[in-house]
């Protein structure tokens, strides 16, 4: 079973705060977390144990954004709401670069969240036209990472 600290719920509360969501529910087997803010005031957290323990490990209830009206090719959304990292570490090349020809499985980022990196594939081929995300910066659902022309 995987437990959450006080650390990752400040964390996750930091996340959400930063975020254009109004609420967030998380389900980790006998966890159930919800996050919610109202108005002005900081997110309240209410951990109590899950009604049902086959739930999926985290259900977040997202709205994507509107893709950016630029004509500057194809967007490619974030997948999930994170950190959002050009690079699998500091210092190293980053995954793409303007001008690079890619795949729909190239690896053109990192997102973490909660500690867990997970790998952003680009789903459109093509040549990398823009990267709008900026590094190590919160990034939302649906938030365009970077454009592709076809």
């Amino acid at each position: 079973m995987t437990s959450l600290t006080r650390d990752d719920i400040n964390y996750i509360l930091e996340l959400v705060q930063k975020s254009d969501f109004d609420e967030l529910k998380l389900e980790m087997g006998d966890l159930k977390l919800t996050l919610s803010k109202t108005g002005g005031t900081a997110p309240a957290a209410t951990p109590t144990p899950a009604a049902n323990p086959a739930m999926p490990a985290a259900a977040v209830p997202t709205t994507p954004k509107a893709p950016n009206s630029s004509n500057a090719g194809t967007a490619v959304p974030a997948p999930l709401l994170g950190t959002f990292y050009h690079a699998p570490k500091p210092g190293a090349d980053p995954f793409v670069n303007v001008g690079d020809v890619i795949t729909e499985t190239s690896i053109i980022g990192i997102i973490e969240v909660m500690k867990l990196m997970n790998q952003v594939q680009s789903s459109v081929a093509g040549t990398v036209v823009e990267i709008t995300a900026p590094n190590g910066e919160l990034v939302e659902h649906g938030q365009t990472l970077i454009r592709v022309q076809p």
